[in-house]
């Protein structure tokens, strides 16, 4: 096989840019592969639609299942997105032998079992670096690189938008909603932003990478998931004085039945927590200085340690060369007759599971909103201590009496169900004004 027609589904933004990202490329790729790459046939929503990036007319075609049904068609590109249609696309190409290759999260998240059954009963396969943090090679790092090593924890800063957000909140001392309606007007945010700023995106994603990592299907529904509306330009200024900055983060904690003993790794088949929401990160960390709308994902392993990964998680260039490297690896899985010689997902752990939110442990930042009045900081104080609960550091700045001054308390390591008790019981206090805000603290420890 000295050449493989590609048929691609989607000729938008993204779509355009994988095609002229393969024109460009294609000489140098066919030089490091052995094998010709060419893009045969494209399905689009319009002819004349909007795309940055010219697709020659003779290509196109407004009916995707010409694309699918094509017999010289090998490889199948999805790139329309959505959990409807896109599910369809792609169970018709698997059907039909030919592997795909999407970066479509959102349902791979909502249907991945179903899809990769498919790929498995049809003896073809599934590729899917594009759907996570972008142009960072992630899946393959977690289902290559490191497939000899246990998995401890993963952290990941997962979405373009919020980092921006959070970056130019931090950076110029701004408001959400101010430097969200500039992410919109730059194309960094979607007229409707839900899906980003409300942590959505980012549960797809770390999903996807703990589902991998772990051996049996996160669903998204189990995530416990935060957006980051509610943080307010005090809470940046308050984290930093902390000594922390804040990040919407993706985490993964294995939680081993010996979890009491330090340093050691999560065997398979035992429970993880998955969450996402806003989270103080210490300035020394590398994480904390993740700018801008890059990403960027930790691994902590064993017996590899710590890892970083970093780099644009979104946009036409960065799916692009995700794009590109699953059709090297699919043309050369033809090419050798080895259409899973690296399955889409291999269930490994069937004794894995979720440790339900509530369970799990860490260290919280809560903020409160607390009227100037004797005994008030006394009162809060003992319903965290008879919840089990000790503060580590508190930020009180002066105010007149009577008057509501935000109040910043750091804790020890706490169970969450413990810190929400006392966070339901403390706001019954009079003197407490407002809703409050609690959000972990990771050290990395």
């Amino acid at each position: 096989m000295d050449s493989v027609n590609i048929g691609m589904i989607g000729g938008g933004t993204v779509g355009s840019g994988v095609f002229h990202a393969l024109q460009h490329n294609a000489g140098l790729m066919t030089a490091r592969l052995g094998v010709r790459l060419g893009i045969t046939r494209v399905a689009v929503k319009a002819f004349d639609e909007a795309r940055p990036y010219p697709i020659p007319r003779g290509v196109m075609s407004l009916d995707w299942r010409a694309v699918v049904e094509d017999p010289s068609v090998q490889v199948v590109i999805e790139l329309v997105g959505g959990t409807g249609i896109a599910k369809t696309m792609i169970l018709a190409a698997l059907e039909r032998g030919k592997p795909v290759v999407t970066a479509n999260k959102a349902l791979l998240s909502a249907h991945g079992p179903e899809l990769f059954a498919a790929a498995r009963r049809c003896r073809t396969n599934l590729y899917y670096e594009a759907s996570v943090a972008g142009g960072i090679p992630i899946i393959k790092v977690v289902r290559e690189g490191l497939v000899g090593n246990r998995f401890e924890r993963i952290y990941g800063i997962v979405n373009g938008t919020c980092n921006y957000i959070l970056t130019r909140m931090k950076r110029e001392g701004a408001a959400f909603a101010d430097v969200l309606a500039d992410a919109q007007r730059l194309g960094y945010a979607e007229a409707d932003p839900t899906l980003d700023v409300d942590g959505h995106d980012a549960v797809h994603k770390i999903g996807i990478l703990a589902s991998l990592a772990y051996g049996f299907w996160v669903s998204a529904r189990d995530i416990h998931v935060e957006g980051i509306r509610s943080l307010t330009p005090l809470d940046i200024k308050f984290a930093d004085q902390l000594g922390y900055t804040i990040k919407l983060l993706g985490m993964v904690h294995a939680v081993p039945p010996d979890a009491g003993r330090a340093g050691r790794a999560a065997a398979p088949g035992h429970r993880i927590s998955v969450s996402v929401s806003p989270t103080l990160v210490p300035n020394a960390h590398v994480l904390a200085s993740v700018g801008g709308v890059f990403n960027a994902v930790f691994v902590s392993g064993f017996p590899i340690g710590d890892t970083l990964y970093y780099g644009r998680g979104a946009g036409k260039d960065a799916t692009a060369s995700a794009v590109l490297s699953d059709l090297a690896d699919a043309a050369l899985d033809l090419r050798h007759g080895t259409p899973q010689r690296v399955p889409a997902f291999v269930p490994h752990a069937s004794a894995g599971g979720m440790v339900p939110f509530a369970q799990t442990t860490s260290r919280f930042y809560l903020r409160l909103d607390v009227l100037d009045r004797p005994g008030a900081i006394a009162k809060i104080s003992a319903i965290l201590s008879k919840a089990g609960i000790s503060i580590s550091s508190i930020i009180q700045p002066e105010a007149h009496e009577g008057e509501t001054v935000p109040v910043i308390l750091m804790t020890h390591t706490a169970r969450r169900a413990a810190m929400d008790r006392a966070r339901a019981a403390i706001a019954r206090i009079p003197a407490v004004k407002g809703p409050s805000l609690l959000l972990p603290v990771e050290d990395f420890a």
